[in-house]
Protein backbone atom coordinates (compact mmCIF):
# COMPACT_ATOMS: atom_id res chain seq x y z
CA UNK A 1 0.00 0.00 0.00
CA UNK A 2 1.40 3.86 -0.67
CA UNK A 3 2.62 5.32 2.71
CA UNK A 4 1.09 8.53 1.06
CA UNK A 5 -2.23 9.76 2.72
CA UNK A 6 -3.97 10.35 -1.20
CA UNK A 7 -5.36 13.05 -2.56
CA UNK A 8 -7.22 14.52 0.18
CA UNK A 9 -4.18 16.46 1.37
CA UNK A 10 -3.01 16.73 5.28
CA UNK A 11 -5.98 16.84 6.93
CA UNK A 12 -7.93 14.15 8.67
CA UNK A 13 -8.47 11.51 5.74
CA UNK A 14 -10.50 8.80 6.30
CA UNK A 15 -10.23 5.63 4.56
CA UNK A 16 -11.94 2.07 4.45
CA UNK A 17 -9.99 -1.17 4.27
CA UNK A 18 -12.04 -4.69 3.11
CA UNK A 19 -9.85 -7.33 3.96
CA UNK A 20 -10.46 -11.06 4.22
CA UNK A 21 -7.75 -12.63 5.74
CA UNK A 22 -4.70 -12.40 7.74
CA UNK A 23 -2.52 -11.80 4.82
CA UNK A 24 -4.39 -9.23 3.73
CA UNK A 25 -4.81 -7.38 6.96
CA UNK A 26 -1.38 -7.34 7.21
CA UNK A 27 -0.49 -6.13 3.61
CA UNK A 28 -2.83 -2.41 4.42
CA UNK A 29 -2.02 -2.62 8.40
CA UNK A 30 1.61 -3.12 8.18
CA UNK A 31 3.24 -0.57 5.51
CA UNK A 32 0.71 1.55 7.30
CA UNK A 33 2.48 1.32 10.79
CA UNK A 34 5.74 0.64 9.86
CA UNK A 35 5.92 4.43 7.39
CA UNK A 36 4.04 6.17 10.68
CA UNK A 37 6.66 4.74 13.23
CA UNK A 38 9.94 5.93 10.95
CA UNK A 39 8.49 9.43 10.70
CA UNK A 40 8.22 9.52 14.31
CA UNK A 41 4.19 9.50 14.31
CA UNK A 42 1.77 8.31 16.96
CA UNK A 43 0.54 5.41 15.54
CA UNK A 44 -2.80 3.25 17.01
CA UNK A 45 -4.15 0.19 16.13
CA UNK A 46 -7.22 -0.67 18.14
CA UNK A 47 -8.60 -3.47 16.38
CA UNK A 48 -8.97 -7.26 17.45
CA UNK A 49 -6.47 -8.79 19.91
CA UNK A 50 -6.00 -11.29 16.97
CA UNK A 51 -5.01 -8.70 14.60
CA UNK A 52 -3.10 -6.48 17.28
CA UNK A 53 -0.80 -9.66 17.99
CA UNK A 54 -0.79 -10.11 14.03
CA UNK A 55 0.82 -6.92 13.53
CA UNK A 56 2.73 -6.80 16.55
CA UNK A 57 4.42 -10.05 15.25
CA UNK A 58 5.58 -8.26 11.66
CA UNK A 59 6.93 -5.33 13.47
CA UNK A 60 9.00 -7.56 15.39
CA UNK A 61 10.73 -4.73 17.81
CA UNK A 62 9.49 -1.65 16.41
CA UNK A 63 6.07 -2.93 17.48
CA UNK A 64 7.14 -1.30 21.22
CA UNK A 65 6.44 2.39 19.60
CA UNK A 66 2.67 0.91 18.56
CA UNK A 67 0.05 2.17 20.70
CA UNK A 68 -2.64 -0.34 20.84
CA UNK A 69 -6.62 -0.85 22.46
CA UNK A 70 -8.72 -3.72 21.89
CA UNK A 71 -11.06 -2.15 19.95
CA UNK A 72 -14.57 -4.05 22.01
CA UNK A 73 -12.72 -1.25 25.29
CA UNK A 74 -12.27 1.85 23.12
CA UNK A 75 -15.68 3.44 23.47
CA UNK A 76 -18.56 0.88 23.55
CA UNK A 77 -20.91 2.74 21.83
CA UNK A 78 -20.27 6.05 19.13
CA UNK A 79 -20.25 9.03 21.22
CA UNK A 80 -17.95 6.99 24.01
CA UNK A 81 -15.51 6.09 20.54
CA UNK A 82 -15.46 9.45 19.53
CA UNK A 83 -14.57 10.69 23.06
CA UNK A 84 -11.97 8.14 22.62
CA UNK A 85 -10.10 9.14 19.37
CA UNK A 86 -10.14 12.75 20.89
CA UNK A 87 -8.82 11.85 23.95
CA UNK A 88 -5.80 9.89 21.49
CA UNK A 89 -5.25 13.23 19.78
CA UNK A 90 -4.97 15.78 22.62
CA UNK A 91 -2.14 13.23 24.33
CA UNK A 92 -0.47 12.09 21.54
CA UNK A 93 -0.16 14.49 18.94
CA UNK A 94 3.42 15.82 18.20
CA UNK A 95 3.66 19.72 16.68
CA UNK A 96 4.69 18.97 13.12
CA UNK A 97 4.11 15.36 12.74
CA UNK A 98 0.97 13.91 11.60
CA UNK A 99 -0.56 10.42 13.76
CA UNK A 100 -2.20 7.03 12.35
CA UNK A 101 -5.18 5.99 13.95
CA UNK A 102 -6.50 1.73 12.63
CA UNK A 103 -10.04 1.91 13.64
CA UNK A 104 -11.71 -1.29 12.98
CA UNK A 105 -15.21 -1.35 14.62
CA UNK A 106 -16.78 -4.36 16.28
CA UNK A 107 -20.08 -5.36 14.41
CA UNK A 108 -20.22 -9.10 15.18
CA UNK A 109 -23.27 -9.31 17.67
CA UNK A 110 -24.72 -5.47 17.66
CA UNK A 111 -28.53 -5.39 17.13
CA UNK A 112 -29.91 -3.19 14.45
CA UNK A 113 -30.23 -0.14 15.89
CA UNK A 114 -26.57 -0.17 16.98
CA UNK A 115 -25.45 -1.07 13.97
CA UNK A 116 -27.40 1.64 12.34
CA UNK A 117 -25.75 4.20 15.35
CA UNK A 118 -21.86 2.88 14.71
CA UNK A 119 -22.65 3.33 10.22
CA UNK A 120 -24.17 7.04 11.15
CA UNK A 121 -20.88 7.78 13.43
CA UNK A 122 -18.54 6.31 10.59
CA UNK A 123 -19.84 8.83 9.09
CA UNK A 124 -19.89 11.49 11.19
CA UNK A 125 -15.90 11.00 11.62
CA UNK A 126 -15.98 12.93 8.21
CA UNK A 127 -17.40 16.32 10.04
CA UNK A 128 -16.41 15.13 13.98
CA UNK A 129 -12.86 15.07 13.30
CA UNK A 130 -12.31 17.56 10.77
CA UNK A 131 -10.26 20.10 12.29
CA UNK A 132 -7.91 17.17 13.73
CA UNK A 133 -5.13 18.50 11.18
CA UNK A 134 -3.02 15.52 9.65
CA UNK A 135 -4.69 12.69 10.90
CA UNK A 136 -4.68 9.69 8.83
CA UNK A 137 -7.47 6.57 9.65
CA UNK A 138 -8.04 3.75 8.36
CA UNK A 139 -11.08 1.51 9.52
CA UNK A 140 -10.68 -2.15 8.59
CA UNK A 141 -13.58 -3.85 7.71
CA UNK A 142 -13.29 -8.01 7.92
CA UNK A 143 -15.33 -8.99 5.44
CA UNK A 144 -15.21 -12.72 7.08
CA UNK A 145 -17.36 -11.86 9.31
CA UNK A 146 -18.89 -8.60 8.40
CA UNK A 147 -22.06 -8.43 7.09
CA UNK A 148 -22.54 -7.54 3.42
CA UNK A 149 -24.58 -4.67 4.01
CA UNK A 150 -22.05 -3.06 6.43
CA UNK A 151 -19.16 -4.10 3.97
CA UNK A 152 -21.23 -1.37 1.65
CA UNK A 153 -22.27 0.88 4.09
CA UNK A 154 -18.06 1.60 4.33
CA UNK A 155 -18.34 2.50 0.98
CA UNK A 156 -20.64 5.17 1.09
CA UNK A 157 -18.90 5.99 4.92
CA UNK A 158 -15.96 7.00 3.83
CA UNK A 159 -14.06 9.22 1.14
CA UNK A 160 -11.53 6.24 0.04
CA UNK A 161 -11.01 2.99 0.76
CA UNK A 162 -7.93 1.08 0.04
CA UNK A 163 -7.49 -1.88 -2.65
CA UNK A 164 -4.49 -4.01 -2.87
CA UNK A 165 -1.58 -1.25 -2.45
CA UNK A 166 -3.95 1.72 -4.20
CA UNK A 167 -5.78 4.14 -1.89
CA UNK A 168 -8.76 4.73 -4.45
CA UNK A 169 -11.55 7.47 -3.54
CA UNK A 170 -14.98 5.65 -2.98
CA UNK A 171 -17.86 5.92 -5.86
CA UNK A 172 -20.39 5.50 -3.34
CA UNK A 173 -19.67 7.88 -1.12
CA UNK A 174 -21.89 9.82 0.77
CA UNK A 175 -21.72 13.70 1.85
CA UNK A 176 -22.25 13.27 5.63
CA UNK A 177 -25.03 15.12 6.41
CA UNK A 178 -27.11 13.57 3.83
CA UNK A 179 -26.39 10.21 5.09
CA UNK A 180 -27.31 10.97 8.52
CA UNK A 181 -30.45 12.25 6.65
CA UNK A 182 -31.55 9.50 5.26
CA UNK A 183 -30.61 7.23 8.16
CA UNK A 184 -32.60 9.25 10.47
CA UNK A 185 -36.25 7.54 10.24
CA UNK A 186 -39.34 9.04 11.20
CA UNK A 187 -39.79 7.58 14.63
CA UNK A 188 -42.72 5.71 15.32
CA UNK A 189 -45.30 7.27 18.01
CA UNK A 190 -44.84 6.23 21.53
CA UNK A 191 -47.09 3.39 22.33
CA UNK A 192 -50.49 3.36 23.44
CA UNK A 193 -50.22 2.26 27.17
CA UNK A 194 -47.39 5.22 27.46
CA UNK A 195 -47.79 7.10 30.58
CA UNK A 196 -48.11 10.97 29.66
CA UNK A 197 -47.71 13.89 32.37
CA UNK A 198 -50.76 15.65 32.88
CA UNK A 199 -49.78 19.17 33.55
CA UNK A 200 -47.44 22.12 32.54
CA UNK A 201 -44.06 20.34 31.69
CA UNK A 202 -42.04 22.36 34.30
CA UNK A 203 -38.48 21.27 34.99
CA UNK A 204 -39.56 20.08 38.57
CA UNK A 205 -42.93 18.41 36.98
CA UNK A 206 -40.63 16.38 34.26
CA UNK A 207 -38.12 15.36 36.96
CA UNK A 208 -41.03 13.75 39.34
CA UNK A 209 -42.64 12.59 36.53
CA UNK A 210 -39.57 10.46 35.52
CA UNK A 211 -38.67 10.15 39.20
CA UNK A 212 -42.20 8.11 39.48
CA UNK A 213 -42.05 6.12 36.77
CA UNK A 214 -38.48 5.38 37.01
CA UNK A 215 -38.76 3.66 40.59
CA UNK A 216 -42.22 2.09 39.51
CA UNK A 217 -39.66 0.35 36.82
CA UNK A 218 -37.39 -0.64 39.49
CA UNK A 219 -34.32 1.90 39.90
CA UNK A 220 -33.27 3.19 42.55
CA UNK A 221 -30.06 4.92 44.33
CA UNK A 222 -28.16 6.94 42.35
CA UNK A 223 -29.29 5.01 39.09
CA UNK A 224 -32.88 6.97 39.80
CA UNK A 225 -31.11 10.27 40.78
CA UNK A 226 -29.82 10.25 37.51
CA UNK A 227 -32.51 9.67 35.35
CA UNK A 228 -33.79 12.89 37.29
CA UNK A 229 -31.06 14.57 35.70
CA UNK A 230 -30.88 13.36 31.98
CA UNK A 231 -34.42 14.46 31.61
CA UNK A 232 -33.94 17.77 33.07
CA UNK A 233 -30.85 17.79 30.60
CA UNK A 234 -33.60 17.14 27.54
CA UNK A 235 -36.10 19.80 28.69
CA UNK A 236 -33.65 22.41 29.27
CA UNK A 237 -31.97 21.32 26.08
CA UNK A 238 -35.48 21.86 24.58
CA UNK A 239 -36.06 25.10 25.72
CA UNK A 240 -32.67 26.04 25.00
CA UNK A 241 -33.72 25.81 21.85
CA UNK A 242 -36.84 27.87 21.75
CA UNK A 243 -39.26 25.60 22.67
CA UNK A 244 -41.80 26.96 25.92
CA UNK A 245 -43.09 23.95 26.61
CA UNK A 246 -43.50 20.07 25.75
CA UNK A 247 -45.21 17.21 25.50
CA UNK A 248 -43.31 14.29 27.93
CA UNK A 249 -44.52 10.72 27.84
CA UNK A 250 -42.67 7.25 29.10
CA UNK A 251 -43.20 3.98 28.89
CA UNK A 252 -41.28 0.88 28.99
CA UNK A 253 -39.36 -1.72 26.54
CA UNK A 254 -36.87 -4.89 27.23
CA UNK A 255 -33.83 -3.74 29.08
CA UNK A 256 -34.90 0.02 28.60
CA UNK A 257 -36.78 2.87 29.87
CA UNK A 258 -38.40 5.26 26.96
CA UNK A 259 -38.85 9.04 27.64
CA UNK A 260 -40.07 11.35 24.53
CA UNK A 261 -40.22 15.02 25.10
CA UNK A 262 -42.49 16.66 21.76
CA UNK A 263 -41.52 20.44 21.87
CA UNK A 264 -44.83 22.38 22.05
CA UNK A 265 -43.94 24.81 19.42
CA UNK A 266 -41.58 25.18 16.66
CA UNK A 267 -37.91 24.97 17.86
CA UNK A 268 -34.71 25.24 15.46
CA UNK A 269 -33.06 22.11 14.78
CA UNK A 270 -30.03 21.27 15.66
CA UNK A 271 -26.55 20.73 14.06
CA UNK A 272 -26.73 17.24 12.73
CA UNK A 273 -23.93 15.71 15.03
CA UNK A 274 -24.81 18.21 17.98
CA UNK A 275 -23.65 16.40 21.18
CA UNK A 276 -21.05 13.94 19.84
CA UNK A 277 -18.14 16.09 20.79
CA UNK A 278 -16.94 16.16 24.38
CA UNK A 279 -17.23 19.97 25.79
CA UNK A 280 -14.87 22.49 25.48
CA UNK A 281 -13.04 24.87 28.19
CA UNK A 282 -16.34 26.78 27.67
CA UNK A 283 -19.69 26.14 28.01
CA UNK A 284 -21.58 25.05 24.59
CA UNK A 285 -25.01 24.68 23.42
CA UNK A 286 -24.77 21.34 23.00
CA UNK A 287 -22.71 20.48 26.29
CA UNK A 288 -26.28 19.24 27.84
CA UNK A 289 -26.98 16.84 24.53
CA UNK A 290 -23.51 15.57 25.22
CA UNK A 291 -24.72 14.71 28.65
CA UNK A 292 -27.48 13.32 27.22
CA UNK A 293 -25.56 11.05 24.84
CA UNK A 294 -23.03 9.42 27.57
CA UNK A 295 -25.94 8.71 30.48
CA UNK A 296 -28.08 7.21 28.04
CA UNK A 297 -28.53 3.79 26.22
CA UNK A 298 -29.36 5.99 22.86
CA UNK A 299 -30.54 9.95 22.22
CA UNK A 300 -32.42 10.12 19.08
CA UNK A 301 -33.77 13.86 17.75
CA UNK A 302 -36.21 14.45 15.17
CA UNK A 303 -37.92 17.67 13.61
CA UNK A 304 -41.42 16.73 13.46
CA UNK A 305 -43.39 19.79 11.81
CA UNK A 306 -40.98 21.98 12.60
CA UNK A 307 -40.91 20.58 16.26
CA UNK A 308 -38.15 18.84 18.02
CA UNK A 309 -38.64 15.56 19.16
CA UNK A 310 -36.20 14.08 21.88
CA UNK A 311 -36.46 9.90 22.75
CA UNK A 312 -34.43 8.93 25.32
CA UNK A 313 -33.51 5.26 25.98
CA UNK A 314 -32.17 4.59 29.76
CA UNK A 315 -30.56 1.54 30.93
CA UNK A 316 -33.72 -0.14 33.03
CA UNK A 317 -33.29 -2.41 36.28
CA UNK A 318 -32.65 -5.48 34.68
CA UNK A 319 -29.82 -4.07 32.92
CA UNK A 320 -26.81 -5.82 34.95
CA UNK A 321 -24.35 -3.80 34.00
CA UNK A 322 -25.48 -0.77 35.44
CA UNK A 323 -26.13 -2.27 38.76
Amino acid sequence: MSTDRGANGRGFVHHASLYDSDEAFLAMALPFAEAGLEAGEPVLAATTPANIELLRDALGKRAHALDTAETAYFGRRPVERISSFLRYWNHRQVPGRGMRIMAEPVWSGKSARQIAEWKRMESGLNVLLAEAADLWMICPYDTRTVPRDIAEAAHATHPGHVVGSEILPSAAYVDPHAYAAAADAPLPAPPGGAAVLEGRATPAAVRRFVRDRAEAAGLAGARLAMAETVANEALTYLMSHGATGARVCAWEEPGVLVWDLFAGDRAPAPATWAGFAPPGAQAGADDGLWLMRNLCESVEIRTVDGRLRLRLRYAGATNAERL
